[in-house]
Protein backbone atom coordinates (compact mmCIF):
# COMPACT_ATOMS: atom_id res chain seq x y z
CA UNK A 1 0.00 0.00 0.00
CA UNK A 2 1.42 3.61 -0.96
CA UNK A 3 2.47 5.38 2.16
CA UNK A 4 0.25 8.01 1.38
CA UNK A 5 -2.46 6.01 1.08
CA UNK A 6 -1.64 4.25 4.65
CA UNK A 7 -0.97 7.73 6.40
CA UNK A 8 -5.03 9.13 5.92
CA UNK A 9 -6.38 5.95 6.60
CA UNK A 10 -4.39 5.91 9.88
CA UNK A 11 -5.12 9.94 10.56
CA UNK A 12 -8.52 9.11 9.69
CA UNK A 13 -8.78 6.48 12.33
CA UNK A 14 -6.82 8.35 14.36
CA UNK A 15 -9.16 10.87 14.78
CA UNK A 16 -11.95 8.99 15.50
CA UNK A 17 -10.28 7.12 18.50
CA UNK A 18 -9.19 10.40 19.94
CA UNK A 19 -12.10 12.14 19.45
CA UNK A 20 -13.69 9.31 21.22
CA UNK A 21 -10.75 9.10 23.71
CA UNK A 22 -10.30 12.90 24.85
CA UNK A 23 -14.64 12.80 25.29
CA UNK A 24 -14.70 10.20 27.50
CA UNK A 25 -11.82 11.55 29.54
CA UNK A 26 -13.44 15.02 29.02
CA UNK A 27 -16.56 13.90 30.39
CA UNK A 28 -15.19 12.05 33.17
CA UNK A 29 -12.55 14.59 34.25
CA UNK A 30 -14.76 18.65 33.28
CA UNK A 31 -17.83 20.34 33.31
CA UNK A 32 -20.27 19.57 30.74
CA UNK A 33 -19.28 23.03 28.83
CA UNK A 34 -15.81 21.89 28.75
CA UNK A 35 -16.75 18.25 27.51
CA UNK A 36 -19.18 19.51 24.97
CA UNK A 37 -16.15 21.62 23.94
CA UNK A 38 -14.14 18.62 23.24
CA UNK A 39 -16.61 16.46 21.55
CA UNK A 40 -18.35 19.49 19.18
CA UNK A 41 -14.70 21.12 18.45
CA UNK A 42 -13.10 17.44 17.63
CA UNK A 43 -16.69 16.37 15.35
CA UNK A 44 -16.02 19.89 13.45
CA UNK A 45 -12.33 19.07 12.75
CA UNK A 46 -12.97 15.63 12.08
CA UNK A 47 -16.07 15.64 9.77
CA UNK A 48 -13.75 18.47 7.78
CA UNK A 49 -11.07 16.72 7.69
CA UNK A 50 -13.12 13.68 5.91
CA UNK A 51 -14.99 16.06 3.63
CA UNK A 52 -11.27 17.67 2.33
CA UNK A 53 -9.86 14.16 2.28
CA UNK A 54 -12.88 13.27 -0.04
CA UNK A 55 -12.91 16.79 -2.31
CA UNK A 56 -9.17 16.24 -2.61
CA UNK A 57 -9.40 12.98 -3.78
CA UNK A 58 -12.45 13.21 -6.23
CA UNK A 59 -11.03 16.03 -7.99
CA UNK A 60 -7.13 14.93 -8.17
CA UNK A 61 -8.18 11.45 -9.30
CA UNK A 62 -8.66 11.40 -13.57
CA UNK A 63 -10.50 11.47 -15.95
CA UNK A 64 -12.55 14.10 -14.12
CA UNK A 65 -9.48 16.36 -13.00
CA UNK A 66 -10.87 19.67 -11.38
CA UNK A 67 -9.70 23.11 -11.58
CA UNK A 68 -7.52 24.68 -8.48
CA UNK A 69 -10.61 27.04 -8.31
CA UNK A 70 -12.84 24.96 -7.76
CA UNK A 71 -11.35 22.80 -4.92
CA UNK A 72 -10.82 26.25 -3.04
CA UNK A 73 -13.95 27.29 -3.33
CA UNK A 74 -14.93 24.10 -1.94
CA UNK A 75 -12.40 24.80 1.22
CA UNK A 76 -13.69 27.88 1.65
CA UNK A 77 -17.09 27.01 1.98
CA UNK A 78 -16.48 24.32 4.46
CA UNK A 79 -13.79 27.15 6.57
CA UNK A 80 -16.57 29.53 6.29
CA UNK A 81 -19.20 27.21 7.35
CA UNK A 82 -17.38 25.53 10.54
CA UNK A 83 -16.31 29.24 11.81
CA UNK A 84 -19.91 30.40 11.66
CA UNK A 85 -20.68 27.27 14.31
CA UNK A 86 -17.90 28.08 16.15
CA UNK A 87 -19.19 31.53 16.59
CA UNK A 88 -22.45 30.19 17.55
CA UNK A 89 -20.83 27.70 19.87
CA UNK A 90 -19.27 30.13 21.39
CA UNK A 91 -21.28 33.40 21.98
CA UNK A 92 -24.56 30.99 22.96
CA UNK A 93 -22.37 29.57 25.65
CA UNK A 94 -22.99 25.87 25.12
CA UNK A 95 -19.42 24.89 25.01
CA UNK A 96 -16.30 26.45 26.93
CA UNK A 97 -13.65 27.78 24.38
CA UNK A 98 -10.43 26.15 26.24
CA UNK A 99 -12.64 22.91 25.57
CA UNK A 100 -13.43 24.03 22.00
CA UNK A 101 -10.01 24.46 21.18
CA UNK A 102 -8.90 20.88 22.75
CA UNK A 103 -11.27 19.15 20.28
CA UNK A 104 -10.37 21.04 17.83
CA UNK A 105 -6.84 19.91 18.10
CA UNK A 106 -7.63 15.88 17.92
CA UNK A 107 -6.60 16.36 13.90
CA UNK A 108 -3.27 18.03 14.63
CA UNK A 109 -2.88 15.26 17.33
CA UNK A 110 -3.51 12.46 14.53
CA UNK A 111 -1.29 14.37 11.91
CA UNK A 112 1.71 14.38 14.69
CA UNK A 113 1.40 11.11 15.62
CA UNK A 114 1.43 9.61 11.94
CA UNK A 115 4.29 11.43 11.73
CA UNK A 116 6.14 10.47 14.64
CA UNK A 117 5.32 6.78 14.06
CA UNK A 118 6.44 6.90 10.13
CA UNK A 119 9.89 8.72 11.51
CA UNK A 120 10.34 5.53 13.80
CA UNK A 121 9.55 3.36 10.98
CA UNK A 122 12.06 5.04 8.54
CA UNK A 123 14.61 5.23 11.67
CA UNK A 124 14.24 1.55 12.78
CA UNK A 125 14.57 0.51 8.45
CA UNK A 126 18.23 2.74 8.49
CA UNK A 127 19.39 0.61 11.94
CA UNK A 128 18.77 -2.63 10.39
Amino acid sequence: MKIEKRLIRFITRMNWALLILSSIVGFALSSPAFARGIVLGGLIVTINFHLLSRTLHRSLTPPYVASTSVILVKYYIRFIFSGVIIFFLITRQVVNPLGLIVGLSVVVASMMLAAFLEMSKLNTEEAV
